[in-house]
């Protein structure tokens, strides 16, 4: 299934029913008086997370709904039948914005949660409740209300504890594997990992994270290349970064200029995700000697300035996987256990979570303005080279002949 993260969608509740002016008309009862019914509410339109639903990929097809109209009343104060209501289910995680007003409609971050997001018009009266002492046969109804109509976009970021990051084949799935059940693509070429994948970690029974795994990032991922700025917002969630470095690139690049390009990006893609905190892991050891490891290790270190929390690795062995999964475990329970304890802190990582959110929405929206803007750019560049070829061939000396065969 086409994994798809972000869509664009309206929305437009049903209209109320009409209200009917009715007067009552029976054998031996010459003045029944009204007896006109309301019209029934319009259908309203609801967002509901689903954990059986993965991606946005239906909303690209279908951009528009709408819900059913209210009915319209009608005489021996009979009111009309309600529109039904339309409920569109979404991932867990996907965010709901108002597009008009750039609002957060909803969050939905459990399964089930739902949020309003088109409320229904309420139907017209019926001349019923205009009757007065002095008004006896009102002949006046109302219309019923228009529903909302609303353009909205939907932003899906995974819910997960602890977000991978590092440079294409530095090892991220092969680690994702070896610490939990999930199976992303493996392959020893550049970004076979296309799209987000998570996988539960189980430390100790009763004891599990979640991690995510996106797409490798190279330089200049915060301007857009490669697949960076569109999966960079999947970190936004997470409660710590997993930094994975491959100490022997297979391109003979230096590691530690591979982290620092990607240190750089994620500041200059958001300077409150950089302040996440970050893990190190020097991986795929098992590609240099034994006796020259921690030698290179440490130069790798050195030339960093790293004074981080560090682990070495090899994802493909398993080995030294355990010590990286009991170190987060710890660190994502005492972030848990400090929350709850702690309003103050649970306040304040609140508001870093809403500014981080806002940060990567607002990048991610300008950075594919700025994509859109570029490929405008170049579409009318090469049609202006098309346009002056034909110029210059028509400024020559140059005879059109037609032959018939």
């Amino acid at each position: 299934m086409r994994f798809v993260d972000e869509a664009v969608i309206t929305v437009e509740a049903g209209d109320g029913g009409n209200g009917v002016a009715s007067f009552r008309r029976e054998k031996f009862v010459p003045f029944g008086g009204p007896d006109g019914g309301d019209g029934g509410r319009g259908g309203s339109i609801y967002i509901q997370a689903d954990d059986d639903t993965s991606t946005l990929v239906d909303f690209r097809y279908t951009r528009r709904y709408r819900a059913e109209r209210g009915k319209n009343g009608s005489g021996a104060n009979c009111s009309g039948r309600g529109g039904d209501d339309v409920i569109l289910k979404v991932p867990v995680g996907t965010t709901i914005v108002d597009i008009e007003s750039g609002d957060i409609i909803g969050d939905l971050v459990a399964d089930g949660q739902r949020v309003k997001v088109a409320q229904g018009g309420d139907g017209g009266l019926g001349n019923t409740h205009f009757k007065s002492s002095t008004n006896r046969a009102p002949r006046k109804s109302t219309t019923g209300i228009k529903g909302e109509y609303r353009e909205v976009r939907l932003e899906l970021k995974v819910l997960a504890d602890v977000g991978l990051l590092g440079m294409p084949n530095a090892g991220k799935s092969t680690l994702i594997r070896a610490v939990s059940a999930a199976k992303p693509k493996v392959a020893d070429y550049p970004f076979t990992t296309m799209v987000p994948n998570l996988g539960v970690v189980d430390a100790d029974r009763h004891r599990s994270f979640v991690m995510a795994d996106i797409p490798g990032l190279i330089e200049g991922a915060a301007e857009g290349a490669g697949l960076g700025i569109r999966f960079l917002k999947h970190l936004a969630r997470t409660r710590i970064l997993l930094h994975i470095v491959d100490v022997e690139p297979i391109d003979g690049s230096d590691p530690a200029h591979n982290a620092k390009v990607i240190a750089a990006e994620l500041e200059k893609f958001s300077p409150t995700l950089a302040k996440l905190p970050v893990v190190l892991v020097l991986n795929k050891l098992d590609q240099i000697a034994e006796d020259s490891r921690e030698e290179w290790c440490q130069h790798i270190l050195d030339e960093l300035q790293w004074t981080g929390p560090v682990f070495k690795t090899s994802g493909l062995l398993a080995e030294g996987t355990k010590e990286v999964v009991y170190y987060l475990m710890d660190q994502i329970e005492q972030q848990r256990e400090r929350e709850v304890e702690d309003p103050e802190y649970a306040a304040e990582i609140k508001a870093f979570r809403e500014q981080l959110e806002a940060e990567t929405r607002e990048q991610t929206i300008a950075a594919k303005e700025a994509y859109r803007a570029m490929r405008k750019a170049q579409r009318e560049a090469d049609l202006n080279d098309d346009e002056d070829d034909f110029d210059d061939e028509d400024d020559g000396d140059v005879e059109s002949v037609y032959i018939r065969d």
